[in-house]
């Protein structure tokens, strides 16, 4: 059964939520994540995280994000702390194989990725700095999973929520995402009455003052 948060997110866009978080006074939107293949809809749903590192011993090595995979349930989005590096992927094809038959949503990684096209096939959405061919076998390890990471200067922790489409990407914490979500839906419907009111021959500068469609506040409560 869908989690009602995630099934709340995938109604919304990671605009309406960013924009509610701002009004909270929150962080969550991430300005240096985009996505690797153009996915049209809104991916959402329960974050897992894993932490990258370079390797440091010799021999072999169990695969970054392996052991996660192996485990992640539907409506999992695998989130990846590589500390912004793009020298080197830490997710390519048989991962986006393997994650997609467990039920994996999409996959966010603060580095780069490799295998595009792989994912894309898969229909599994793909977020990261960049794209480069290089391999992590040798050179990238995990070294933890389900831990506290930091995504481009943001908080994120397992079992938060995130929203992701053509935009960008918004992660929200478990334990604000009612509210959050509350706000945004508020937004929207807002926003919405703003372009209703501008398809019928509005003039957009009035319809974009506040006196006409004021600016959704935390306090308000819907009736």
């Amino acid at each position: 059964m869908t989690d009602p948060i995630v099934a709340a997110l995938r109604e919304l866009d990671s605009c309406a939520v960013s924009d509610a978080l701002d009004t909270l006074g929150l962080p969550g939107a991430v300005t240096a994540l985009s996505p690797r293949w153009p996915s049209t809809g809104v991916t959402a749903g329960r974050v897992r995280t894993v932490t990258a590192a370079p390797k440091a011993a010799a021999g072999p090595a169990t695969h970054i994000a392996t052991p996660l995979v192996a485990v992640a349930e539907p409506d999992d989005v695998v989130v990846i702390d590589n500390h912004g590096r793009t020298d080197v992927s830490c997710w390519g094809g048989l991962l986006a194989e393997a994650a997609a038959r467990r039920g994996v949503v999409g996959v966010i990684v603060d580095g780069a990725c490799r295998d595009v096209q792989e994912s894309a096939a898969l229909g599994l959405p793909l977020y990261a700095r960049a794209a480069v061919p290089v391999s992590a076998r040798g050179r990238i390890v995990q070294q933890a999973a389900d831990e506290r990471i930091q995504v481009a200067g943001v908080p994120v922790a397992s079992y938060d929520y995130v929203i992701a489409d053509v935009n960008g990407v918004v992660f929200v914490a478990a334990d604000q995402a009612e509210r959050v979500v509350g706000l945004a839906r508020r937004i929207a419907d807002r926003e919405e009455r703003m372009a209703e009111a501008v398809r019928a021959g509005r003039d957009v500068s009035e319809v974009m003052h506040d006196s006409q469609f004021p600016t959704v506040t935390a306090e308000e409560q819907k009736p």
